[in-house]
């Protein structure tokens, strides 16, 4: 994979050269020492055969395109990506390299609290900067960045959601509810979905877990699979305002520019937080999860949302 990335001259020798990089939950990634010293990073998607949920197929197409359209029309900065390998010649999966970030995981950085308060409040507000310039990025239909889209957001978000419901139920998931109730609150609250009138690029996973921070600044913005053409209202930054565990959101919506929601808007975000406490339940099962702190964490978000 290495020569054919970067001719046989950079073929590493020895042993100790790859170095897995775990704080991801779907595709892997190692740190790669290349002959001459330098480190890449080798990213891989999970092999075909392996399931995952209807919105992960193909994510890492997803992520390519989503890279090269944040390149080519922000100044938002993401890793340099060197070379993809989409053939399935080598491996039965995808896979590339891309550029390594020399610097700290902005939100491991905040959790070992090795970060001031000065700089953890003008990193989320960088944040918030950056995920607007990203929002600016127009599409020509709502859903996947690649494929077939919808002509509405209304109906791109429901197959996103109905998508979702069928994964819990073909791996059957306790979620804690009935599925229908769900839909029940989907089509209760749908209308709202359809004041959004232009797709944009949507990150959905932009936290501070995939930013990487150097002398308080945001230096590169990461894992971009779960992009999607949307309604710029679904990023995770946003997250707090209708779930306080998720973290005050104050800094990232400053930044943003985001002034108060109206009833519609705020509708709409509760259906994002809804898709999302459906989602974190759901893809337990399918990540394999032995422990279940993540899968109580989100039935617990879920409940307080159906109770509101």
């Amino acid at each position: 994979m290495v020569e054919r990335a970067f001719g046989s001259g950079q073929v590493p020798q020895g042993e100790g050269f790859a170095e897995e990089i775990t704080h991801g939950w779907f595709n892997v990634a190692y740190r790669i020492r290349l002959r001459d010293g330098r480190k890449v990073v080798l990213k891989i998607a999970p092999p075909s055969g392996v399931a995952v949920l209807t919105r992960e197929r193909g994510m890492m197409r997803a992520e390519l395109a989503a890279m090269k359209l944040v390149r080519e029309r922000t100044t938002v900065p993401v890793p340099r990506v060197d070379h993809a390998d989409l053939t399935g010649e080598l491996i039965a999966a995808d896979y590339f390299f891309m550029e390594y970030v020399d610097a700290d995981n902005f939100g491991i950085a905040i959790e070992e609290g090795r970060l001031p308060a000065e700089v953890v409040m003008a990193g989320g507000r960088q944040l918030g900067a950056l995920n607007r310039e990203l929002n600016s990025i127009t599409g020509p239909h709502y859903g996947p960045l690649v494929g077939t889209g919808s002509a509405t957001w209304r109906e791109a978000f429901t197959l996103l959601m109905e998508g979702t419901l069928a994964d819990g139920r073909r791996a059957g998931v306790d979620i804690g509810r009935d599925y229908d109730e769900i839909r029940a609150v989907l089509a209760d609250n749908a209308s709202a979905l359809d004041e959004v009138g232009e797709p944009r690029l949507v990150e959905v996973d932009l936290w501070t877990k995939n930013s990487m921070i150097r002398n308080g600044r945001i230096v590169s913005i990461l894992d971009h699979e779960r992009a999607m053409w949307g309604d710029p209202l679904m990023e995770a930054g946003f997250t707090g305002i209708d779930l306080p565990a998720f973290g005050d959101p104050s800094d990232f919506v400053s930044g943003y520019g985001l002034s108060e929601l109206s009833p519609s808007q705020r509708k709409r975000r509760f259906l994002y937080s809804l898709h999302l406490a459906v989602v974190m339940i759901v893809e337990t099962v399918f990540r394999g999860h032995t422990e279940p702190t993540t899968y109580d964490f989100a039935r617990t978000q879920l409940d307080l949302l159906m109770d509101r």
